[in-house]
């Protein structure tokens, strides 16, 4: 491993231009492509192709093309989820969806973030924060959810929220940025 590869995965600064993380999004691209080129009866095929991208991919999890990974290794998904048509899942830190998750068309799961400081993002820096969401969280459809965020078990989140911050268990929230307005029964 590289050092830029163990900087990322170790959340700092690192360059992305870096040969080996070069070949590893690669790698996941044409895994991607393969996937979202699939035949929709072949679910052995798909779930094969899912084995070999995703870190971790649970027993009856579906997911409908187009999906895009940046490099599919830091992506865990737990049993019975089901992800939705068009998700982003930018993967450069660790991504864990929980079991049991509905994820709407058109989410994105986004850990990568950038300097603030002009010359740090012009030569290039980048890094990244993880996003996990606990079981049976719900994402409608075109929720952005940022670098570093929690979201707890039960939640679900609105239509087209952006989620900024962590969100408790058992809540809904909407809007941008994703704010609570309803807490939900916890039995």
């Amino acid at each position: 491993m590289t050092g830029q590869k163990a900087r990322m995965l170790a959340g700092e600064l690192y360059r992305a231009d870096d040969p080996e993380l070069q070949a590893d999004a690669l790698r996941a691209a044409e895994l991607v492509h393969s996937y979202n080129h699939s035949t929709p009866g072949d679910a052995a095929g798909r779930r094969a192709l899912l084995e070999e991208l995703l870190d971790e991919v649970g027993d009856d999890v579906e997911i409908r093309p187009p999906l895009h990974a940046d490099y599919g290794y830091g992506i865990r998904i737990g049993t019975g989820t089901f992800v939705n048509v068009g998700a982003v899942m930018l993967d450069v830190a660790r991504i864990t969806i929980g079991a049991d998750c509905q994820i709407g068309p058109n989410v994105q799961l986004l850990t990568a973030t950038h300097p603030l400081e002009p010359a740090a993002r012009r030569a290039k820096w980048e890094s990244a924060k993880p996003i996990t969401l606990g079981d049976n969280v719900w994402l409608g459809g075109g929720v952005i959810v940022c670098a570093g965020v929690t979201i707890g078990e039960n939640t679900v989140v609105g239509a087209g929220a952006v989620v900024t911050t962590d969100l408790p268990p058992n809540v809904v929230a909407v809007g941008t940025p994703a704010r609570v307005v309803k807490d939900l029964p916890t039995s």
